[in-house]
Parts: structure tokens; C-alpha cells; sequence
């Protein structure tokens, strides 16, 4: 063999190799253009799960505000200062403002006076709700008697939660003696308030309420 015919040789024998070695690249490049689609596909799975969890999750109930009894007529008890609350609701009667007939009230001299012995009694002799009504601050007869009335509500709330009863059955409000037609807003929103919450616990069945003097006499005395 001459020199000339082994390089042909050898060369042919490198171009053999190439062309064998050339076709496996375009197969790896496919293999490797069809693992990304499958990729994209096992993502797009994956998020379609998700929504189709999303979408099946119970949704939260909706709040629903308390049915109001209309069959059931509260019985309120005000406990109204002499000086403002009580000159309000007398206002309210002469310019004839139309307001709920269902509270009793009793006058007391200051809204201070209102001992939470007097409320509890209040609800032990039937009541569905009590509201204590004094003089703006600054226009107290006594000077701070409307302070010392919100430290005897306080108390007040401490013990309807230690008896069970929902804070919205009592109820602190300041009414000057001209302000007959806030008096009159307050006795129906209050009225309605009750009547949201339904009868009280604490209630005796088919009792009625005591008249006013012998309902403060009575709170008066276990107040001492």
C-alpha cells in the first residue's frame, strides 16, 4: 500500500466516524425539545388542581343579623335624672312626639344615684332592659353626678356578664331637659334593641312591673 492510498483511507475511514457520530445530536436536541413542553403541561396541571380546589372550598357562612320577635313586647324600666332626663321626657309629651309607649320611669334626683342594685332589681321584678339617662357633662346639678353615674354603669355591665345577660340590655344616655325628640329616638331605638334580643332570663313568666314608688323603695332599700 503506497502512502497516498493509506491517507485517502484514513480520511475516509474519520468521515465514516463523523457521519455516524452527526445523526445522534438532532436526536438529543429532539428529546430535549420534548421534555420541555411536558414540563409546561405537568405546571399547567398542577395550577388547574389548584383552582379546582380553590373552587370546590366551602364558602364561610354569611352573617346574618338577629331575627327581631315582633310578638314579643320588652318591658323597659328608665331610671331618668330629675334636673335634665326627666324635664326631656315632659318635653317630648308637650310637643307630642310620637314615640314607643312600652318603658316605666322613674325619677330620681341624679343619674348617680343609680345603684347597679337598683337595675338588678329592675330585672328581677321583670324587666327586658333598663336605661339610666342624666345630664351632659358640665350641666350636672350635682356637678359630677354623671361621672359617678358611669362608674355605677361600669359596674353595672361587670354584673349582668357574671349573670349571663347581654350587655344590650342596659343602656347610658345624657338628655337635656330640651331635648324632648332625643328622648323620644332613644326609647325606640332602645325599645327595638330589646326586642332584637328577645325576653330576659332573669324575668319571672306573667309577672308585671311594680309601680314606680314601690319599685324604688324597694331597690332603695337593699341598695343601704
Amino acid at each position: 500500500m503506497t502512502p497516498a492510498k493509506g491517507k485517502t483511507a484514513a480520511t475516509e475511514e474519520k468521515s465514516k466516524a463523523k457521519a455516524k457520530a452527526s445523526p445522534e445530536k438532532p436526536r438529543a436536541a429532539a428529546k430535549g425539545a420534548t421534555k420541555r413542553p411536558a414540563g409546561k403541561s405537568s405546571a399547567g396541571g398542577a395550577k388547574a388542581k389548584v383552582k379546582a380546589k380553590k373552587t370546590a372550598a366551602p364558602r364561610k357562612p354569611r352573617k346574618t343579623e338577629p331575627k327581631v320577635r315582633e310578638d314579643f313586647t320588652p318591658r323597659i324600666v328608665v331610671f331618668a335624672c330629675n334636673w335634665c332626663s326627666y324635664a326631656g321626657a315632659d318635653t317630648a309629651g308637650i310637643s307630642r312626639i310620637q314615640y314607643s309607649p312600652h318603658f316605666r320611669i322613674i325619677r330620681v334626683m341624679c343619674s348617680g344615684r343609680v345603684h347597679p342594685a337598683f337595675v338588678l332589681r329592675a330585672f328581677e321584678l321583670g324587666a327586658d332592659g333598663v336605661l339610666v339617662s342624666g345630664c351632659h357633662f358640665g350641666d350636672c346639678h350635682y356637678i359630677f353626678g354623671n361621672e359617678r353615674a358611669v362608674e355605677q354603669f361600669e359596674k353595672t355591665k361587670a354584673l349582668l356578664k357574671i349573670l349571663g345577660l347581654e350587655e344590650g340590655r342596659i343602656r347610658l344616655e345624657w338628655i337635656s331637659a330640651a331635648e324632648g325628640v332625643k328622648f323620644g329616638r332613644v326609647i325606640d331605638e332602645f325599645v327595638e334593641q330589646v326586642r332584637a334580643l328577645g325576653p330576659s332570663t332573669l324575668a319571672p313568666p306573667g309577672r308585671e312591673l311594680p309601680r314606680e314608688a314601690e319599685a324604688f323603695a324597694d331597690a332603695a332599700a337593699l341598695a343601704k
